[in-house]
């Protein structure tokens, strides 16, 4: 597989799980989720009108993965109402190759072969270590998560279609930010009214940050989809949880035990395997 396309993947890996940080640390969860993609917007806008706009065919992909995405939005903040980050975003990322796998084998009938059918079973064995036994993530956290991974795979199939439809990578992730931005914000205004904003306060800047990290990331995978084939890239960029497991440790004092280690990087490598079948 093409280098680049390999280190961006990693590279948005990282940047992934430590837009969740943000996320899981935020006071008001649906607030801060609107505002990384309020401030995403704001930075898409002047980048807009310097570019090429996508190509007429990619417009209805492009809509579609903003709603999938707000969607993603919405139950992902539910879900951290009650779970902590080293064990929601495992079982979120790490249900999006075990999703697609075992739907492709429905709806082909099909039997899978030795690799993929060894990564679903990895995975499936991971997630069900963080969801059960001592110390077991909220089941109604472990239910709103595997619908988040849902939402994921919707909107990843769809880019993958989008962006080759688009003739410019760069130019369907800046509109994919402002179309985004948008539904996001009506979805606020409808859940709660009125956004409002007090610039200089710790959470909103804390917000912008996460907004600026997740923009990154995800201009990454964007641009990643034109180096290498789609199950690959996502199959990388799924290591996040492993980052994402660090990274609660470090920053939100969530447990590190040797337990949530193996079934993370379990999670990881069943999703590798699932993606690289």
């Amino acid at each position: 597989m093409n280098t680049s396309a390999v280190l961006l993947a990693l590279f948005a890996a990282v940047s992934h799980a430590t837009w969740n940080a943000f996320l899981r640390t935020g006071s008001d969860r649906l607030w801060t989720v609107t505002v990384m993609s309020l401030a995403m917007m704001v930075v898409a806008v002047p980048i807009a009108c310097f570019m090429p706009l996508p190509a007429a065919a990619a417009w209805p992909y492009l809509a579609l993965s903003s709603g999938l995405q707000v969607g993603y939005s919405v139950f992902l903040v539910r879900a951290y109402a009650d779970g902590e980050l080293g064990q929601v975003y495992p079982i979120v990322r790490g249900s999006v190759p075990l999703l697609v796998t075992l739907g492709g084998f429905a709806l082909s009938h099909q039997p899978l072969a030795l690799r993929p059918l060894a990564g679903v079973l990895l995975v499936g064995f991971g997630i069900m270590s963080l969801a059960f036994g001592q110390g077991r993530a909220a089941t109604k956290s472990v239910l709103l998560a595997l619908v988040t991974g849902l939402f994921i795979a919707g909107y990843a199939t769809v880019d993958a279609i989008g962006v080759r439809a688009s003739d410019d990578a760069l130019a369907y992730a800046t509109w994919i930010y402002l179309v985004y931005g948008a539904f996001m914000l009506i979805a606020f205004s409808v859940a709660r009214g009125r956004l409002r904003l007090e610039l200089r306060s710790p959470e909103t800047r804390k917000a912008v940050a996460g907004g600026m990290v997740s923009m990154v990331a995800y201009g990454a995978v964007v641009v990643a989809f034109t180096l290498a084939p789609v199950g690959p890239i996502t199959a990388l960029r799924e290591t996040s949880v492993v980052f994402a497991a660090i990274l609660g440790r470090m920053f939100l004092n969530e447990p590190l035990t040797l337990k949530r280690i193996a079934a993370c990087g379990t999670v990881a490598i069943g999703a590798f395997l699932i993606g690289t079948a």
